[in-house]
């Protein structure tokens, strides 16, 4: 497999005694019964300067994570997919005006949701503009995920049974027919829409998209341990997916959403949410965002493509509208990118890391962000799929890192 190169902490300007402070505060949260375990890498100036594995990979038969543990990294998946995305943008396939509807025409005819008739039924209107790639990429089109029942279009989104629509194209056919939440570019909220980049991505180049991401992103980065599935050999790697539970502390999770059985190829690759990942491979993908899209001669993306990805495209109104989701809120000084967040003003945001850092998680706890400005990156993989009570683990290792930062 395929690593980057080590140094020392100190070698590359960070203190090798913060960072185990910050070891050691994960850690207090194992010892807690917060998480199992947690695994973690830090790189700097191209560089592995720390890897952690504490705790468990099964809590049960005790058995240790490691740092080859694969894990579940649901949402960590969309910057992936937005470095697809790039790379058919620097093939000059789309551009970010483009209406979806160029390259999905069953989007020709949406309608926008404008509120509820006296009988039930759903009044639309017609967008002001038809949504675009570009909105698409900052969850500022107009779809939803589906997540509330109480919500008129959500509900309308798990009547239509998106998921088991037999695969990406069968999904768009059937999300078509459904309105939008509200006028395009008008809001932010958190949607269904990378996995409309999916299904972009299958219709421009005629590949699948988990075929895609293995030819063009995975195989040139050496990430032997990222995809859809899973090997049958690879799956005693897997780390035990928990939640919180009042009566018994962390309890497993029997069938997790998306890959109740990881072995199988999904019919439906979900760019938004469908990955499995190791901390290592992870980093891979992680230095290659701060390489401007290259690692170690492989070229993925151009540099300015690497740049508009990892910009904050959200207007200033947008910023202060109470948009977000989970612990990614929407603030001044904290925007989005594309398929991530992005600090274009730490200060005002009150986090202390360079400008231009970009970010995400995952559902189960897992995190990272690349900072360009002071040339690191971090990549944290947690099993816990808690999304009242999860610790706010990015922020706080964020602030550890900073007081790490030495030269």
């Amino acid at each position: 497999m395929p690593t980057l190169p080590r140094a020392t902490p100190e070698s590359v300007g960070l203190s090798s005694d913060a960072l185990k402070r910050v070891d050691v505060a994960l850690h207090r949260l194992i010892d807690d019964g917060t998480l199992a375990g947690v695994v973690t890498t830090v790189g700097r100036r191209g560089r592995v300067i720390h890897e952690s594995a504490m705790g468990a990979k099964n809590l049960e038969t005790g058995e240790p994570l490691q740092q080859n543990t694969i894990f579940r990294i649901f949402s960590m998946t969309k910057p992936v997919t937005a470095v697809a995305m790039m790379i058919l943008y620097d093939e000059g396939l789309w551009r970010p005006e483009d209406p979806i509807a160029k390259h999905l025409p069953e989007f020709a005819d949406l309608k926008v949701f404008a509120g509820q008739a006296a009988d039930g039924s759903a009044i639309l209107e017609a967008p002001a503009h038809a949504p675009t790639v570009g909105e698409a990429l900052t969850h500022t089109a107009g779809f939803s995920y589906g997540f509330d029942p109480t919500n008129p279009v959500d509900a309308l989104y798990l009547r239509a049974d998106l998921w088991n629509a037999g695969g990406l194209a069968g999904m768009m056919g059937r999300l078509a027919g459904l309105p939008l939440a509200y006028q395009p570019g008008t809001q932010w909220l958190y949607s269904i829409a990378m996995d409309i980049q999916g299904a972009m991505i299958e219709r421009l180049t005629g590949q699948s998209l988990a075929g895609f991401m293995r030819a063009r992103i995975f195989g040139p980065l050496g990430m032997t341990d990222t995809g859809f599935h899973l090997p049958q050999d690879k799956l005693p790697r897997l780390a035990t997916l928990y939640r919180r539970s009042q009566s018994r502390g962390l309890a497993e999770v029997r069938r997790p959403p998306l890959m109740s059985d990881p072995t199988r190829p999904p019919a439906l690759a979900s760019g938004g949410g469908g990955l499995v990942s190791t901390a290592a491979d992870y980093a891979r993908f992680a230095q290659m965002l701060l390489g401007g899209g290259e690692l170690d001669g492989a070229r993925i993306i151009q540099p300015a493509s690497a740049a508009l990805m990892m910009t904050n495209h959200l207007p200033d109104a947008l910023l202060t509208a109470g948009h977000g989701i989970g612990a990614q809120q929407i603030r001044p000084g904290f925007g989005h990118g594309f398929n991530g967040a992005v600090f274009f003003d730490p200060e005002a945001a009150e986090i202390p890391v360079g400008t231009g850092t970009y970010q995400w998680d995952g559902a189960a706890g897992t995190w990272f962000w690349v900072d360009p400005a002071n040339d690191l990156f971090y990549v944290g993989m947690i099993q816990l799929m808690d999304p009242a009570g999860a610790p706010p683990l990015q922020a706080m290792t964020q602030r550890l890192i900073a007081e790490a930062i030495v030269g």
